[in-house]
Parts: structure tokens; C-alpha cells; sequence
């Protein structure tokens, strides 16, 4: 969603991360984005009946709701990256030790990794406080750049498109547990990163003055 008027704050997030999203690929600095979103897990009620020779598979209409549970999804555009993590809750606390992982296990040699992520009450670096320790938390943050995306302007997160393809590609099915939805998940993502898909980012700080230019104030000098 686009404010309908003249909206400094969206202005200036928006233009923030669409320079950081001009910065060349360094390893030393990787440019990750992170979003995340919810899943009902569904079980089946009856067995279904197989595909035979002249007859499609049926699934019975009838289902049972198991639950929801919280995918974190992590990407680097410029490294054909990503990774799901599936967790029950999308707490401060869930959120805190996904960036531990992503600091400490995915990127352990990088000196910061640049989170472009949107503005949620989670996002922030209280919830590593609220995580860890003070000298552990402090150590955490000096390894993050932060750049929050726009309130109301989520689908300048580009992890927000690799959130739609993993709908559409994972969880376009019934999917039981939150154990079958983690297993089905590390197989879509290992198999898209060894595929090298990557996200062709077009639109820059000058095509948002020009397209977006009633959403900037007017000068008062």
C-alpha cells in the first residue's frame, strides 16, 4: 500500500533502502532482506486416494486446522541466496535468535551484514535485550546495519517476493505439521539456491521522484 499524499517518513525509508540496494556485491557487507509470515498447517481427515491409470488423485474436501506456525524467511538478493526458517511463535524472542543464526551461522565471517527488513514491533534491536544478555545483545548489533522499510510499504522488502514464490511453490498443498512444513521448506530453498535464482531489482531512488513524486512534500526554501 502507497499513502495516497504527501508522506515525508515513507519518503525517506523508501529512498534509504533503495540506495541500499544500488551497493555493489561485498561479501564483507552482505545486503540480506528478511520478512516473514504466517501458515495454517492443515491435516487431512480421510486418506486420499492415489492417481491410477485413468483416474486423477482425489482429496476429500474435509480438513482439520493443526495450528499456526511462523516462517522467517532470509534472502541476499545479490548472493542467489535465501533460507526459511519455520518456528511456532513470531515473537521478540523467535526474531532475536533467527538474527543470532543468521550473524553466527550463515555469515559468521562477514564484518556486518546489512538487514533490510520491514517495521515491525519485533524488528528492533530491544528484542536482542530481550533475548540475550546485555554484552551478547551489544555484540550482535555491532554486526548489523539496519534499514526498515516504509510503514504501509512492505513490497519494497524484497524478501517479500521470495515469500510469494515459496507460497506458491511450497505451500500450495495441505501441509500437516510444523516438522513437514520445516522439511519441505530446507528443500525449496537448497534447491533454489543451487538453481542460482536471483532478483533482478529495477526501481531506483529517480524512478520513485518521477513515479511516486506525489508522495514527496514540497520544498519550503
Amino acid at each position: 500500500m502507497i499513502p495516497p499524499k504527501q508522506n515525508a517518513d515513507f519518503v525517506a525509508h523508501m529512498e534509504d533502502v533503495l540506495e541500499v540496494y544500488k551497493r555493489p556485491y561485498d561479501p564483507d557487507y552482505p545486503v540480506v532482506c528478511m520478512d516473514e509470515q504466517p501458515t495454517q498447517l492443515i491435516k487431512e481427515t480421510r486418506r486420499k486416494i492415489e492417481a491410477a491409470p485413468g483416474w486423477a488423485e482425489r482429496v476429500d474436501y474435509e480438513y482439520e486446522r493443526n495450528g499456526t506456525v511462523n516462517n522467517f524467511m532470509f534472502n541476499e538478493p545479490l548472493g542467489n541466496w535465501r533460507k526459511v526458517n519455520v518456528r511456532e511463535r513470531k515473537t521478540m524472542i523467535d526474531w532475536a535468535h533467527e538474527i543470532k543464526e543468521l550473524l553466527d551461522v550463515d555469515y559468521p565471517e562477514a564484518e556486518k551484514v546489512v538487514l533490510v527488513m520491514d517495521n515491525l514491533n519485533t524488528h528492533k534491536p530491544a528484542s536482542l535485550y530481550e533475548a540475550f544478555e546485555p554484552r551478547e545483545a551489544q555484540r550482535l548489533l555491532e554486526r548489523l546495519e539496519i534499514h526498515h522499510t516504509p510503514r504501509h510499504g512492505s513490497w519494497l522488502n524484497i524478501a517479500e517476493i521470495e515469500l510469494s514464490v515459496f507460497t506458491k511453490q511450497c505451500l500450495n498443498r495441505r501441509i500437516p505439521d510444523i516438522e513437514t512444513l520445516r522439511k519441505e521448506a530446507r528443500e525449496w530453498y537448497r534447491e533454489r539456491n543451487q538453481s542460482q535464482k536471483g532478483v533482478d531489482w529495477r526501481f531506483t531512488t529517480k524512478d520513485a521522484r518521477i513515479k511516486l513524486k506525489r508522495l514527496y512534500p514540497q520544498s519550503k526554501s
